[in-house]
């Protein structure tokens, strides 16, 4: 077989193309994951310790929680006293200003009114005036002092004791000697005579405020060496998880070292890459079409790399919980567009890759494992939307009845069992109904072909195929019918049916060019091939499957559509015509290429069936009688001369494959072309 023979040259490249593929998935997962070691432990309050007794390896201290350290720093906070400057000098210049300004008095008012204002600015300033954004800042009741710093000395005073901007503003007018002059005196603008002249000193208040957080510590107290924590079956208290979180603390606190880390690195990393190897081991071994196709393993790599690093920025970053990660959705797109096997080891492996970065690893794999088993068994060929809610219910109520049936074992009584995780499957299972768009974004990324494409294609109102039935009305009968029975012979041997159906559709679509010269859409008899030469008509002929392939480009329909195309005839010739030539000119040496078509061979199982059901179905109505006899002897004839010629030797079709698709071939045809009983005629 010559399948590799194209391959050689390359094979180099396709070597360090995958291993470059394995390097990057490694790297990136690698990359992601949580850098954090030793023992890690699921616990929750008010459950038993499932684990063996845990007794402490060294000294560490009883970390608080974040919340018992804020309340602690709120409550010494609410004791503090910011410092504030005071500044003489800002009164005397606002008061000297205001004489200033009002040198000649104030008009409408006493002569007196001026030294009256000056009296109280200099009453206001000396007992001082703060900003008054920071007044309502600073006293928000009465219990709130702030410290006044007056040369060398520092006092505590509260709100009664200075005036804000408003409220010395508010002074001038109680003044009963200004009162009767308030609307003359609020034209003069006095509140630019009232300035802050109590200053807030940043430096000497955060060097206070850093001293009295100080004190505040981030222990409560210390485990010793050899003490034990907790026992297995004792029910977990809010101590004992305090404990917990900081052994786990201490823990990545001893380890943030250089060395440490990079031993926790390299174990990822020999951890990712075993996992990842046997992958592709298998794909090497059992999935060599995969394997070599560089569409397939970019898929199933990328899902491999894409959901351990979500799972790891989730960890990571405390986001919601795991379980709400549709991790299920892998293992039915590899399904919908490879196969069962490599869904499920692939599934496989980006679960035990995603389960390095948890606490709770075991239950996890179960839980992951069975959802993904679930997901695969309800789900072949992803057709209609009505599937993908099915294998999201499926897969939602498998998940919590694993998790319930783990925790049935765990718990010592029911009214234990933890309810609150269904929120999580359900969220699980909504977001896998987003699998029929996405499997949009996976064809046009991939270059993929799914069965609703196929589908939906396959419809006879498309433009394409409406076109057909108009302009070559014979051609379009004749590719439902090979469709049909096409799709019969792949059922039949376990091919792909809607693949091969759809294909058989679009094959002929390259006659719709020069419809006239194909007899199945002669109806008047007369054939323009007559007038031609053999070569000549040769070419024309086989120029339905440039044409063809110019029209499916046009319309934009996928590469396995195309490849039905261009293979249908594979390499084969225009035999009559070339027969016809070669007993016209019986002494002259033939151009052969002038009557074989452009191919290639058929290269996979659902092509090869698309060969035989054409030339079968074709060859057919040449027939002169429909026996048993004659359609078993035209099906033999027919693909025993496509076997011997070698169209079959690039795709992994079988013998047995070829014996069932003759065996389907001949029942199909002997109830197309069945014969009816003549009705005997009334005597008169």
């Amino acid at each position: 077989m010559n399948i590799f023979k194209h391959r050689r040259p390359h094979f180099w490249r396709n070597i360090i193309i995958r291993v470059a593929l394995v390097t990057v998935t490694v790297a990136l997962i690698v990359w992601f994951l949580p850098k954090n070691s030793g023992p890690q432990f699921q616990y929750e309050a008010g459950k038993p310790w499932v684990y063996g007794p845990f007794i402490a390896k060294f000294d560490f201290p009883i970390y608080k929680t974040e919340a018992a350290i804020k309340a602690e720093k709120d409550s010494i906070l609410n004791r503090f006293e910011p410092y504030y400057n005071f500044n003489e000098s800002v009164g005397q210049e606002a008061i000297k200003q205001f004489l200033h300004d009002f040198a000649e008095g104030i008009a409408g008012t006493p002569p007196n009114t001026v030294a009256v204002i000056a009296q109280d600015l200099t009453q206001i300033y000396k007992a001082g005036v703060m900003n008054t954004h920071e007044y309502s800042k600073n006293f928000k009741d009465t219990t709130h002092m702030v410290r006044l710093v007056v040369g060398k000395t520092a006092q505590s005073i509260g709100a009664s004791n200075i005036y804000s901007e408003m409220s010395a503003y508010e002074y001038l007018f109680i003044d009963s000697r200004l009162l009767p002059y308030r609307q003359v005196l609020q034209r003069c603008n006095l509140n630019k005579y009232v300035v802050p002249n109590i200053i807030y000193d940043s430096q000497r208040s955060e060097t206070e405020r850093i001293d009295m957080l100080s004190t505040v510590t981030v222990a409560s107290g210390m485990v010793i060496s050899g003490q034990k924590i907790i026992d297995r079956g004792e029910i977990v208290d809010d101590n004992d998880v305090l404990v917990l979180n900081s052994f786990e603390r201490e823990m990545q606190r001893r380890q943030a070292g250089k060395e440490e880390i990079s031993t926790t690195i390299l174990g990822q990393i020999l951890y990712v890459t075993i996992f990842v190897a046997i992958f592709t081991l298998y794909l090497g071994l059992f999935r060599k079409d995969y394997f070599n196709n560089a569409r397939s393993i970019t898929m199933a790599y990328s899902l491999i790399t894409l959901f351990p690093i979500i799972v790891s920025l989730m960890v990571r970053h405390n986001i919601f919980n795991v379980y709400v990660l549709p991790l299920a959705i892998t293992p039915m797109f590899i399904r919908v567009f490879l196969d069962s096997r490599t869904a499920f080891i692939t599934h496989l492996t980006t679960v035990l890759i995603s389960a390095v970065a948890l606490k709770y690893q075991y239950e996890f794999i179960i839980i992951e494992v069975v959802a993904g088993l679930v997901a695969i068994y309800s789900l072949r060929e992803l057709t209609q939307r009505a599937q993908v809610l099915r294998v999201a219910l499926y897969v939602a109520l498998s998940m919590y009845a694993v998790f319930l049936a783990m925790q049935m074992i765990q718990e010592n009584a029911i009214d234990n069992i933890d309810t609150g995780m269904m929120k999580y499957f359900a969220f699980n299972g909504v977001m896998l109904l987003f699998a029929y768009p996405l499997m949009y974004v996976i064809e046009k990324v991939f270059g993929f072909t799914s069965a609703v494409t196929l589908v939906e294609l396959s419809n006879t109102s498309k433009e394409l195929l409406r076109r057909l039935s108009e302009v070559a009305p014979g051609t379009f009968q004749h590719s439902i019918t090979v469709s049909n029975l096409a799709a019969q012979i792949a059922d039949r041997i376990g091919a792909k049916a809607q693949l091969v159906r759809t294909g058989a559709l679009y094959h002929d679509i390259g006659k719709m060019t020069n419809p006239v010269f194909f007899t199945e859409n002669q109806a008047s008899g007369v054939n323009p091939l007559d007038k031609m030469s053999c070569t000549e008509a040769a070419q024309v002929i086989m120029s339905h499957v440039t044409e063809g392939l110019k029209l499916a480009e046009q319309d934009n329909l996928p590469r396995e559509i195309k490849d039905f195309i261009s293979t249908h005839h594979g390499e084969g010739k225009t035999k009559y015509f070339y027969i016809t030539y070669k007993n016209e000119h019986p002494d002259e040496e033939i151009d052969e290429m002038l009557f074989t078509y452009p191919g290639p061979n058929p290269f996979t199982r659902e092509q090869a069936i698309l060969m035989m059901a054409d030339s079968v179905e074709a060859a057919s109505h040449s027939l002169s009688e429909y026996t048993e006899e004659n359609i078993t002897q035209l099906v033999n004839n027919i693909i025993d001369g496509q076997t011997a010629e070698g169209f079959f030797h690039d795709c992994p079709i079988t013998f047995h494959d070829i014996f069932m698709a003759k065996q389907v071939l001949i029942e199909r045809l002997k109830a197309i072309y069945h014969t009816r009983i003549v009705y005997p005629e009334a005597k008169k």
